[in-house]
């Protein structure tokens, strides 16, 4: 239930009981995210499921509001996507800089760069929210979630419904996670042949993350990451081993070939999407720029501004902004004393701190505009992660220049991938904040009490991501590490960061790879233009890019739950209220995913505790013929399941929220 600027106001909006629910949700979507991103390379918008969660509980409290329910989704949802930083920091230990996750720094890194991108998307909230036609997909529908639970019946019945729907699947995700640990069932299957004289393989995944993770994208994503399957692992693989013959083991052979160069064919196809994305908004984000400075002049003459476009003053965004650069500059300072960069700290410290205030001013806009465009879930701030690590790593080469000893350029590599690190919170959070900022308008909450709300987030998720990375580095390990164990997350984006921040000072980077997935992502956008034209499903670049980067164990079942979901989404759409089906339908997904990654978490800690990559195997490897066959029959079974029992809560809903 929104209201007009001149209603009186709520006395439940920014209170300290919200601020603690939206801080436990919290502990749980934050773990979740950090294991999925680390497992998958993609994260899931937490908005939505927080708002539910928060709706079930303070519906039970007296004078709770749409406002405070919108607060606790802020919070939780502004720690959720910070999780994102585990796209770069994994890196440390991927090169050896780091042993471990280092609390203090880990969350000094996370905390500053969130609250960056707080503050520099302060002044892009008129232009980028308010005066816009962009569609803000998740933040209107996280605003219908909230309007349906704002006091009325049917409201809590969809909201209870929504509620069990997340319990449901994420106990069935986690049991089958549980399960596959076991080894009665796989976790993935894979077979590598020769195709001539070169080689490919199919392999999938029987993942409930990731099927969730595919409803959740859509069916646009989905087609594009099964496009880049097929360019990545069914022309770039099959040529680019045929140039490279072996009569050794496919698996190998193949494998190699694909993590040393078909990946960077899917470096370049993201990293050409992400500038085609700068190239396309620039004007209108120097526009809304414009925009904002008149607003923020008309409040310095004196303008009384309605309660809707109260945002924190802009002195004090600039005062918090310049303040948070000293810990930066003490955090950087801690990384290079006493190493071979000690004696050019000053300029690396001031390079590093200029470099962030200018390129993180670009980086909000740009984020902030793109979620508005495609949501933060489709946002491709891994893109933005590459240009930035390759732009830093550049400027350190103008600096130092290349062929220094190994632990200069290590030193050199690690300073890079902090800097990298802190643009990257100011990226994840300007591409969520302006969503969340765009869900209070719509509801009419106060823009400086969300701002608040979202700064508390960051804060909330600095303290909760350091331990989970450091369980989980510890006991699963990242592969391609030493000691990494059979369970190694893969950690995509972290591992493509740093070897591009490796290339690039030590002059070894793939060029040619990249070179030809830049061509190869020409390509796509062009497609993607005239498919656009045409009226007909688009083709992101960004996830042709990631369906050529990432291993297709971990793409094909997204591609798999986008198709399913586009399959419930139109038995949605004819249903007696589309809107409140559709939305259950996120819910479900949502479970989906939380389940099996707060699984992956604690059964990192299990891991931890036993001191054995196996420590709930009841069968050894004679029976993997079987635990594919019946794993792979029992997860197709419980999907159907699942979706069914979905229907049938929506159908069951009272008639009129139906």
């Amino acid at each position: 239930m929104s209201r007009s600027p001149t209603t009186a106001r709520p006395v439940a909006e920014l209170t300290l009981r919200g601020i603690a629910l939206g801080g436990i949700i919290t502990l749980l979507f934050t773990a979740a995210n950090v294991y999925l991103g680390l497992k998958v390379g993609l994260t899931f918008a937490t908005s939505i499921p927080a708002a539910v969660i928060s709706m079930a509980i303070l519906r039970y409290l007296p004078n709770s509001s749409v406002l405070e329910n919108n607060i606790v989704q802020t919070v939780a949802s502004a720690a959720g996507t910070l999780a994102a930083i585990i796209f770069v920091l994994p890196g440390l230990v991927m090169i050896g800089w780091w042993q471990g996750f280092p609390y203090l720094l880990t969350a000094g890194i996370t905390a500053t760069g969130g609250i960056l991108g707080v503050m520099f998307s302060v002044p892009l909230r008129r232009a980028l929210v308010v005066d816009t036609d962009l569609p803000y997909p998740e933040g209107r529908a996280a605003a219908e979630v909230l309007k349906v639970g704002a006091g009325s019946r049917e409201g809590e019945a969809e909201s209870a419904t929504g509620l069990r729907l997340i319990v449901v699947n994420a106990v069935a995700s986690a049991a089958f996670a549980i399960l596959t640990q076991t080894k009665l069932a796989v976790a993935e299957a894979a077979v590598w042949f020769r195709t001539g004289a070169g080689a490919t393989g199919i392999s999938g995944g029987l993942s409930f993350a990731l099927i969730g993770v595919g409803h959740l994208v859509g069916l646009s994503v989905g087609i594009a990451m099964l496009a880049g399957i097929a360019i990545g692992w069914w022309v770039a693989l099959p040529i680019l081993t045929a140039m490279a013959p072996s009569a050794g083991p496919v698996a190998e052979w193949a494998g190699g070939i694909f993590s040393r160069d078909v990946r960077f064919l899917g470096a370049g196809v993201i990293g050409v999407a992400a500038i085609w994305t700068l190239l396309k908004i620039i004007g209108p984000v120097i526009g809304g720029i414009r925009s904002s400075l008149a607003a923020s002049s008309a409040r310095r003459d004196g303008a009384v501004l309605a309660i809707g476009e109260r945002d924190l003053p802009i002195g004090i965004v600039a005062i918090v902004a310049l303040a948070t650069l000293v810990p930066i500059a003490g955090l950087l300072w801690s990384v290079i004393a006493g190493g071979p960069l000690a004696a050019s700290g000053f300029a690396l410290i001031g390079g590093a701190l200029l470099f962030i205030l200018l390129i993180g001013l670009v980086i909000a806009a740009v984020c902030g505009y793109m979620a508005g465009l495609i949501g933060a879930s489709n946002s491709p701030v891994s893109g933005i992660g590459i240009l930035s690590v390759l732009a830093a790593a550049l400027l350190l080469v103008g600096l130092f220049g290349r062929g220094t000893s190994p632990e200069t350029t290590q030193a050199l590599v690690a300073y890079a991938l902090i800097v990298t690190g802190v643009v990257f919170g100011v990226a994840t959070i300007s591409n969520d904040n302006l969503q969340d900022l765009k869900t209070g308008e719509l509801v009419g909450a106060t823009p400086w009490k969300q701002q608040v709300a979202l700064v508390i987030g960051v804060v909330f998720g600095s303290l909760v991501i350091p331990p989970v990375l450091d369980l989980l580095n510890a006991t699963l390990g990242f592969a391609g590490t030493p000691g990494a164990g059979p369970n190694a997350l893969s950690a995509p984006q972290a591992a493509l960061i740093s070897a591009l921040a490796k290339g690039v000072l030590g002059g070894d980077l793939n060029w040619a790879m990249i070179g030809v997935g830049a061509a190869v992502g020409i390509g796509v956008i062009v497609a993607d233009e005239i498919l656009g034209k045409l009226g007909w499903l688009r083709l992101p670049p960004l996830g042709v890019g990631l369906g050529i980067y990432l291993p297709m164990s971990a793409t094909l079942p997204v591609v798999i739950g986008a198709v399913i979901g586009h399959a419930y989404d139109r038995w949605a759409r004819r249903s007696a209220n589309p809107e409140a089906a559709e939305r259950l339908g996120v819910l479900a997904a949502t479970g989906l995913i939380v389940g099996e990654s707060l699984w992956g978490v604690g059964f990192a800690g299990i891991v931890y505790l036993t001191n054995s990559d196996a420590p709930l195997a009841l069968v050894g490897d004679g029976f993997a013929t079987p635990a594919l066959i019946g794993g792979t029959i029992l997860f197709l079974g419980i999907v159907a399941a699942l979706y069914r029992y979905t229907r049938r809560q929506v159908v069951s809903l009272p008639a009129a929220a139906r």
